[in-house]
């Protein structure tokens, strides 16, 4: 049911519910900020995550199951698995308290994403809405041709930065503070323990649901930046990332469901602001439909370039 509730039930609700362009101000803002109980929210992910994994992976190997019904089950693990683990990994990976980042790639290793840490925080919000980055789909590109482009260039990206990293700290390529191969270690040990507890049979199931989750993050990274450019500078550099180059969305449920990922141009204006206080921008593109409405319409390309292309702002058009 899992996938009827994100996929059906929710876009319906978004187009039932009004829109919410309100932002917090003042007092408000600030005891919203300060309020534990939304940190607490991110934490309560760790355990539902890794409850929902176990006990799914016990059902899929002990118990007598039609072939939907283990489609299903691993579907819908792996939507939770992007939706509570990726997307609120992605959220406490911006925060700067280390037990919190220590979190985040808690959150990534299921869905064998840990190395999205350092794409995205290093990588993507530095080049976003350019060519230059893997998350952003193109004009005219489908979400089948992105993930793809996405997932295998974010890899390769992650390991690129890393060495960067390393260099600017005097570090080898080899030491102790290469992430990248503590992430690649530590899911390869998880693979093991999955395997060793529910053999392969349990293994293919982890991994599918792995899979599932990762790509339900790439549709995201898809309608996020869907053809939005930035402009290059007569110094050759690219403007500053700004409100307008990623699309907004107000819909209530997709707010709620999402951790107000759908006010993405503020993420990036502001990449340090925590969920529950970002604003709204009316300069940001609008989406005419809420994200988990737009991660459905994106699977059918024809429909999605005929919403989307006449609403991409004419100065991010490609040329020739």
């Amino acid at each position: 049911m899992t996938p009827v509730y994100v996929f059906i039930l929710v876009p319906v609700l978004e187009i039932l519910l009004p829109h919410d362009t309100s932002n917090y101000e003042g007092d408000t803002r600030a005891q919203k900020e300060a309020s534990p109980l939304f940190d607490w929210m991110l934490y309560a992910n760790i355990p539902i995550i890794y409850g929902l994994l176990l006990t799914t992976l016990i059902t899929l190997t002990t118990t007598p199951l039609n072939t939907y019904e283990l489609v299903g089950l691993v579907f819908s693990l792996g939507i939770v698995l992007g939706s509570n683990g990726i997307n609120v990994g992605h959220e406490m990976g911006h925060r700067k308290n280390p037990v919190e980042r220590f979190f985040a790639k808690l959150l990534l290793l299921p869905s064998f994403y840990m190395h999205f840490y350092i794409e995205h925080n290093f990588g993507h919000h530095l080049h976003a809405a350019t060519k230059e980055d893997p998350a952003t789909a193109g004009y005219n590109q489908s979400v089948y041709s992105f993930w793809f482009t996405s997932v295998t260039r974010q890899y390769v990206n992650a390991w690129r930065i890393q060495k960067k990293l390393l260099r600017t700290e005097g570090a080898s390529f080899f030491s102790l503070k290469n992430d990248m191969f503590w992430y690649t270690i530590l899911q390869l040990l998880y693979a093991i323990a999955v395997w060793q507890f529910f053999g392969f049979a349990g293994l293919g199931y982890a991994v599918g649901a792995g899979i599932a989750g990762f790509l339900l993050l790439e549709t995201v990274n898809y309608i996020e930046h869907y053809g939005l450019l930035r402009h290059k500078l007569p110094s050759g550099r690219y403007e500053r990332v700004k409100e307008i180059h990623s699309w907004n969305s107000n819909h209530v449920m997709g707010r709620i469901v999402l951790y107000e990922l759908t006010r993405h141009s503020d993420h990036h204006y502001k990449s340090s602001r925590k969920y529950q206080i970002l604003n709204y921008h009316d300069t940001s593109p609008q989406m005419p439909y809420g994200y988990p409405t737009s991660m459905v319409l994106s699977l059918l390309p024809p429909l999605w370039f005929r919403i989307m292309n006449p609403l991409i702002p004419k100065n991010m058009l490609p040329t020739g």
